[in-house]
């Protein structure tokens, strides 16, 4: 049995390589291999988009269960601990589990210079083949067509919607972001549109059917877009009016599988009322947690907040990586919170934004002007007292750091 040094030593060797991006399927596939090719043996689903494919991979895999199967959910990134990221029928891998299948990959893991995802990818399947799991959803961490999920033939595969977000490695355009998270489109399954922008959707056709005639060639893709005004209307505990379109997608995703893996009406009604994911308007006493992280994200979470009424006066606490579009998103966040604390989550750290450069943007007169009061705070653990004084809700947002960050100091669950 693995010690709590070797699932330690595990991370150690897994984390510095989170920064590491690099695009393709050779070095998955081998990792894989080394584990006995578990994703070609274990039905999947995959779920991709810029924002609601975490929500609506949750719900899949929630009325899934419900039907009796034992799922597997592969997400990311984590709130709290790693072990989130690959759940069997809820339950997240084990700490010895996570030692020994690093222990296993690592020397096939420095030979190809394995990124954290390639890793944690085969990691999630030779989990889930080792707890006998009979159907996988499998959600899409970068992108789509390299990205190191992409070696799976799913049942469905699933495309929610298209926002701007890692421009660097996707494009500059909606246009473009849309033709890199079409490639995860398979001949023989049904691809699942989310997306309700006219020429989005196109350019989601258009390219996925590219990528299905590149595979089998001749083919014909399947696309099934999910009517703009889709809603899912009955019982829901994920809040806020956008998880209700998250609802309707992943209900298009089951309703899409092949009749023995559907599941019926009263085990989607189930799994949807039950289906939870930690950091989604996500509220523990006064605190409210929400892991916006681009500009789409933080235009859903307030006008959700809007809907909820929550006690005011709102604080927000706040830390955005420095590669996001972090003025746009706190110009929007400005209209719904009554006072702003920002700060920089300690596991951001090497990644988060520049403070001289947000000291400048809040002294520059050209900017809008503000109707919230906002001050800057360096520090996370002063921050976070800070921001709870004479607070009716505490928002904590702006990245999943952030969130995790202060539910681990505030002792919380995810």
């Amino acid at each position: 049995m693995a010690t709590a040094t070797a699932y330690e030593d595990a991370l150690e060797f897994l984390f510095p390589r989170v920064t590491t991006i690099k695009f393709g399927l050779d070095t998955t596939r081998t990792l894989l291999a080394a584990v006995g090719n578990p994703h070609e043996m274990i039905p999947s689903i995959h779920v991709g988009g810029t924002n609601g494919k975490g929500s609506v991979a949750s719900l899949i895999a929630s009325a899934l269960d419900e039907m009796g199967w034992k799922v597997g959910l592969y997400t990311s990134p984590h709130v709290v601990s790693f072990r989130e990221r690959m759940r069997v029928a809820g339950v997240p891998i084990s700490e010895e589990a996570v030692a020994m299948w690093t222990a296993k990959l690592r020397p096939l893991i420095e030979e190809h210079g394995g990124t954290f995802f390639e890793a944690t990818t085969a990691m999630a399947f030779a989990d889930f083949a080792a707890r006998g799991v009979e159907i996988a959803v499998v959600e899409v961490g970068l992108g789509g067509r390299l990205d190191s999920t992409n070696v799976v033939r799913p049942l469905v595969s699933v495309v929610t919607k298209i926002e701007m977000d890692h421009v660097k490695y996707l494009g500059d355009t909606l246009e473009l972001i849309a033709g890199e998270k079409a490639g995860i489109a398979k001949p023989g399954a049904p691809f699942v549109i989310g997306e309700s922008r006219p020429e989005l959707v196109s350019v989601l056709c258009r390219e996925g059917q590219r990528y299905v005639d590149a595979l089998a060639p001749g083919a014909i893709l399947d696309a099934r877009p999910v009517p703009p005004d889709a809603r899912w209307s009955g019982a829901l505990r994920l809040e806020g009016p956008h998880q209700r379109r998250n609802a309707a997608v992943a209900l298009a995703a089951l309703e899409a599988l092949p009749g023995t893996w559907r599941p019926d009406t009263g085990a989607v009604e189930r799994g949807f009322a039950d289906a939870f994911i930690a950091g989604r308007l996500d509220r523990r006493g006064r605190f409210l947690f929400d892991v916006a992280h681009n500009p789409d994200g933080v235009r859903t979470l307030v006008k959700a907040l809007a809907e909820l009424e929550v006690p005011r006066p709102i604080h927000a606490l706040v830390s955005i990586l420095g590669d996001k579009n972090w003025a746009e998103m706190l110009v929007t966040l400005d209209q719904a919170v009554d006072r702003g604390v920002l700060t920089m989550a300690p596991t951001a750290a090497g990644r988060g934004w520049n403070f001289d450069w947000l000291d400048r943007w809040l002294s520059d007169p050209s900017r809008p002007r503000a109707r919230a009061r906002w001050t800057v705070d360096e520090d996370f653990r002063s921050a976070l007292k800070l921001v709870q004084e004479g607070a009716g809700t505490v928002l904590v947002t702006g990245s999943f750091h952030t969130v995790g960050d202060a539910m681990q100091e505030l002792g919380l669950e995810p």
